[in-house]
């Protein structure tokens, strides 16, 4: 089992910046992918960042350039960077792990609880 906490989301202003943490905790072997998600109202969850284990990042379009997926491994903990954010960005923002139990084991998903991010204009 993972367990994962998110923090960092709050309310901001349009082009200001903000920080989400998530830390895992629990029983594992790795964590192979760490990433974000975000749902806004009436919409469907959507994939914003991921970052593999080796550093490789993938980044949905809509914000490539202005957010940053970075990750300690020691920590555990994946960061997401937003700079330049837009109203657009206002979601429930979620940390998702894929890990291992053991080295010959399949992958399992985890998913936060979730924090509110909100831009207003």
């Amino acid at each position: 089992q993972v367990q994962l906490v998110e923090s960092g989301g709050g309310l901001v202003q349009a082009g200001g910046s903000l920080r989400l943490s998530c830390v895992a905790s629990g029983s594992f072997f790795s964590i192979n992918i760490m990433a974000w998600y975000r749902q806004a109202p009436g919409k469907q969850r959507e994939f914003v960042a991921g970052i593999i284990s080796d550093g490789t990042t993938n980044y949905a379009g809509s914000v490539r350039g202005r957010f940053t997926i970075s990750r300690d491994n020691a920590k555990n903990t994946v960061y997401l960077q937003m700079n330049a954010l837009k109203p657009e960005d206002t979601a429930v923002y979620y940390c998702k792990t894929e890990s291992k139990t053991a080295a010959w084991s399949r992958t399992y998903d985890y998913w936060g609880q979730g924090t509110q991010v909100t831009v207003s204009s």
